[in-house]
């Protein structure tokens, strides 16, 4: 028994229990906040992000701040029709995606998505439960929840070391109003 072949199964070892905080944005200002203190920490340049919510609940807002807070300038737009738009900064790239539209797996391979989540960078996901399948596990999953005064309830799961890094780091900035 002593030399037995002990199989490991790798993404176990990037995965621990997830972490879940949960905060109030009562306006805007408060999602902009968030998108600064989490674009201030060096672990936002690898991660994936993971956005929930339904039409309305912020999710492009929030990665308009976030792309703004990084560096990026221009205007940001929503990729709906595009299903992804590539942001270039001297020492990032950066891939919002949006899997509103997204229907047919075959698009995956052929616009080269599994060669995108395998680089480095910022992957930032819309409706990601439309590739579920196909995309890797987030290190932080965003869910935005609209209540009844127009408020956000934030949720945030981390399934990763790099996501609860996120989580920790930016939570406290993030949930002042």
């Amino acid at each position: 028994m002593r030399n037995q072949l002990v199989a490991i199964e790798l993404s176990a070892i990037d995965r621990h229990a997830p972490i879940v905080k949960t905060l109030h944005w009562p306006n805007e200002k408060a999602t902009q906040r968030f998108a600064q203190a989490l674009a201030a920490l060096p672990d936002v340049t690898h991660a994936f992000i993971a956005l929930h919510g339904d039409l309305g609940a912020g999710k492009t807002t929030l990665v308009r701040h976030l792309l703004h807070a990084l560096g990026v300038t221009g205007r940001i737009k929503s990729p709906t029709y595009a299903v992804v738009e590539p942001y270039e900064l001297p020492a990032l790239n950066i891939w919002h995606f949006d899997f509103y539209r997204f229907a047919d797996p075959r698009e995956w391979e052929d616009a080269g998505f599994r060669d995108i989540f395998a680089s480095t960078g910022l992957k930032l996901a819309e409706w990601p439960e439309k590739a579920a399948a196909m995309l890797p596990c987030a290190d932080l999953d965003i869910t935005l929840l609209t209540t009844s005064n127009a408020t956000r309830e934030v949720t945030l799961t981390a399934h990763t070391p790099i996501g609860a890094a996120l989580l920790h780091a930016a939570e406290p900035k993030g949930s002042q109003p």
